[in-house]
C-alpha cells in the first residue's frame, strides 16, 4: 500500500458513478482522472466490469469506479452488469448518481432514484450535458431529483468538455474519508494495461461498427510482449458469437479489421509512450455469453439464471 507524504493529512476513498447506459459516466470518469482510463462509445453498455479510475487532488485520492450503466436486465449478461453496478455503489465511501440532463427522468433513472434509498452513504447528483438544455428545465430537474433522494450536493457538469469538472473533484475530494492512499500517487488505473489495451480495441470495434454488430462481442489480449528495441508486440482476439458478425469485423479485403487495428495501435502507443505492434484475430465463439468463465474475465459475477 502506497503513502503519501504526511499520512496524517491524507484522504482516500471510493467513489462510485452510477447511472442509465450512456448517462456520460466513462466520459466524467476520464476527466475526473485527466487522462483515458474508461472507453467511450455511443453504444449503450459499453463498460462491463467496476473499471477504477484514480484521480490525485492535493493530499486526496480518489478511486473512481466507472460502474455499468443500470437498466431492467433481459440477458444473463444484462444481469451480471445490474449486480456488478449496484454492488459498487455499496461497497463505495461516495456514490455520484449521473444524469443526462437532455433525457431528464426516464424510465431507467427513475428506477434508480428509487433505489438509493438503501444506500446509506454520501450520496451527490451530477447532471450532465447541461450546456444542452435551458437554465429552467435544469433547475427543474435538480428539483425532482432532489426530492426522490436525498443528495449531499447537487453539480451541473458537461463531462465532454470538462465544463464544472473540477467542482466535482474538490467536493469529493474534501469528503472521502482521512486515510493512506491506496495506489502510487502516479498511477491512473488499476486495470491492467492487458486489460485496459483490450478495453481500447473493443472501444474501437464498437465506434466503426455499432450498427452492425451487437455489443457481446468481447477482446482479449492474448500476448504482450516487450522487445528489445523498446517497442510492444501485442495480439488480441475479438470474439463474436456467428460466422456473419466475424465477416462484419473482418470487412472487405480485411479493411475494416485493418481500420480498427491503425486506430487501436494509435492509441495505445500514446497512452503506454511505446512503439506497438499490434496483430488482430477474429473468432467465433459460440454461447460465450453463457460461459461462466468469460464472466470471470471481465470480473463479473456469473448469475446462475
Amino acid at each position: 500500500m502506497a503513502e503519501g507524504p504526511d499520512q496524517a493529512a491524507t484522504r482516500c476513498g471510493f467513489v462510485a458513478l452510477i447511472g442509465a447506459p450512456n448517462a456520460g459516466k466513462s466520459t466524467l470518469t476520464n476527466a475526473l482522472v485527466g487522462s483515458k482510463v474508461a472507453i467511450v462509445t455511443p453504444k449503450v453498455q459499453t463498460t462491463r466490469t467496476l473499471l477504477r479510475g484514480i484521480a490525485m487532488v492535493g493530499d486526496a485520492q480518489l478511486i473512481l469506479i466507472d460502474t455499468p450503466g443500470i437498466f431492467a436486465p433481459r440477458r444473463r449478461l444484462d444481469r451480471a452488469m445490474v449486480t456488478t453496478a449496484w454492488g459498487g455503489a455499496h461497497d463505495a465511501d461516495v456514490v455520484a448518481l449521473l444524469i443526462d440532463a437532455k433525457r431528464g427522468l426516464d424510465e431507467e433513472t427513475e428506477a434508480i432514484l428509487a433505489k438509493l434509498g438503501e444506500i446509506r452513504q454520501p450520496k451527490i447528483l451530477i447532471l450532465n450535458k447541461v450546456d444542452l438544455v435551458e437554465k429552467e428545465k435544469l433547475f427543474g430537474l435538480a428539483q425532482e431529483a432532489n426530492e426522490r433522494a436525498k443528495f449531499d450536493a447537487t453539480f451541473m457538469i458537461a463531462a465532454l468538455t470538462a465544463y464544472g469538472v473540477a467542482d466535482v473533484r474538490a467536493w469529493l475530494a474534501a469528503h472521502v474519508p482521512p486515510g493512506p492512499w491506496h495506489y502510487p500517487p502516479d498511477e491512473v488505473s488499476d486495470a491492467p494495461l492487458r486489460h485496459l489495451a483490450a478495453e481500447i480495441t473493443r472501444e474501437k470495434v464498437y465506434l466503426m461498427l455499432h450498427q452492425e454488430l451487437p455489443y457481446q462481442s468481447t477482446v482479449e489480449t492474448e500476448t504482450w510482449t516487450e522487445r528489445k528495441d523498446g517497442s510492444v508486440r501485442i495480439e488480441q482476439t475479438i470474439y463474436v458469437e456467428r460466422e456473419s458478425q466475424r465477416k462484419i469485423v473482418l470487412g472487405k479485403s480485411g479493411q475494416t479489421i485493418k481500420a480498427i487495428g491503425a486506430a487501436a495501435r494509435k492509441e495505445l502507443a500514446e497512452i503506454i509512450e511505446q512503439p506497438v505492434h499490434l496483430f488482430l484475430f477474429v473468432k467465433v465463439r459460440e454461447g460465450w455469453g453463457d460461459d461462466p468463465e468469460r464472466y470471470r474475465q471481465m470480473g463479473l459475477e456469473f448469475p446462475k439464471e
